[in-house]
């Protein structure tokens, strides 16, 4: 249920990526246009949590998400509504913003419940369900674009958003207890960010989350356009190749809670940063040396990002173990470095974005080179 309730946001990202190239055309808008669009929503994710986490952690787990999604409901329509790209990426940040307290929540809920091998397992059967979007996500976006047009995807992203609501009213109980709510304000939530961003040790491995998804925010930023007009496949076509990553980073998630109690996380994570790295830095060598092959593409990407399916959950776990009773505003500071690290990486490498996958090749190369790094730096990694 955690999962699902995740996984609204980033199916507001993934099911409009096939459509990317249609809104352009349909708008009279150029493509790094469109990206900002996606980039603003990146934007909202990250800053909207900083509010979001602490919010939860006032006034409990429930009634955060049902206001944000009563807003994401409202500005999806509006997308859907909208008749020009400005209009369109003013929305998309308002969305973004109704989004945020699905993202930070849930990952405070497995917090309030769970510590250590069982938190990561929680993470991890979380991730496995939010990962379904960019499994399914894009191939209904590619279906229900073809059929009824890019408006009628923001519509159906309104539905499911009305499902999350039904869910969190009707099934989703409420973990954070009445006293310790009391203890909870804004005042106190700034000094859990002072506390936070002067613990080095958050502050690494949560950049290390962050630089390792901002990794597949310059895919999904750059690839549609890469896909369509460099190697010339349909939005179908697209959308299975883009659902591979998904299948992968899903595979390596479901043995993670057997490879944590085996390994320990410290250990499994170090292992998972060294191969995403030798994956993605092949990719670009083989890139600049002039191997221009889709297989080759995708074959190393479905490497690289089924280790996050690994590094994410870890990385969250380790952020957090040490402040239980910041367990929101931890969550939604990992979450601000997160998306708005995607952000900043997609404003990157959208100047030098031509339709070849190089620009987009080297960004997500740079990323893994930045978390190798930061791995080791980390005091417990």
């Amino acid at each position: 249920m955690l999962g699902l309730l995740t996984a609204i946001g980033p199916f507001a990202i993934d099911m409009y990526l096939p459509a990317l190239p249609a809104i352009a055309r349909s708008l009279g808008a150029a493509p790094n246009a469109v990206q900002a669009s996606l980039m603003v929503f990146f934007l909202a994710l990250g800053v909207g949590q900083l509010v979001a986490g602490p919010l939860s952690d006032m006034l409990g787990r429930r009634r955060p998400m049902l206001v944000g999604l009563a807003l994401f409901i409202a500005a999806s329509i509006g997308c859907a509504l909208a008749r020009d790209v400005q209009t369109l990426i003013a929305l998309r940040f308002v969305q973004g913003l109704g989004a945020c307290a699905c993202m930070v929540t849930p990952r405070a809920i497995v917090r309030d419940l769970y510590t250590g091998p069982d938190a990561a397992r929680l993470m991890s059967l979380g991730l496995t369900v939010y990962s379904v979007s960019p499994i399914v996500a894009p191939l209904v976006g590619s279906v229900v674009a073809d059929a009824a047009g890019w408006r009628s995807v923001f519509g159906v992203i309104a539905l499911l958003a009305m499902a999350g609501m039904a869910t969190v009213v009707w099934l989703l109980p409420e973990t954070r207890p009445a006293s310790a709510r009391l203890q909870s304000s804004f005042r106190s939530a700034m000094a859990g960010y002072g506390v936070l961003l002067r613990d080095r040790q958050f502050l690494v491995i949560a950049c290390m989350a962050s630089l390792a998804l901002s990794s597949f925010f310059v895919y999904v930023a750059n690839s549609s356009f890469v896909m369509s007009a460099h190697f010339g496949v349909s939005p179908r076509t697209y959308a299975l190749l883009f659902a591979l990553n998904a299948v992968s980073l899903v595979a390596v998630s479901q043995t993670n809670g057997r490879l944590v109690a085996r390994f320990g996380l410290p250990r499994l994570l170090r292992l998972a940063v060294g191969v995403q790295v030798t994956a993605m830095v092949a990719l670009l060598a083989l890139t600049l040396a002039g191997v221009d092959r889709l297989d080759v593409l995708v074959g190393l990407l479905l490497v690289g990002y089924g280790c996050n399916g690994v590094i994410v959950p870890a990385t969250f776990v380790l952020a957090m173990e040490g402040h239980p009773a910041l367990a929101g505003t931890a969550s939604a500071l990992i979450g601000t470095f997160n998306f708005a690290g995607g952000a900043l990486m997609v404003a990157l490498v959208a100047p030098f974005a031509d339709g070849t996958p190089l620009p987009m090749v080297a960004g997500i190369a740079v990323c893994a080179v930045a978390v190798f790094g930061l791995s080791r730096r980390a005091p417990n990694p």
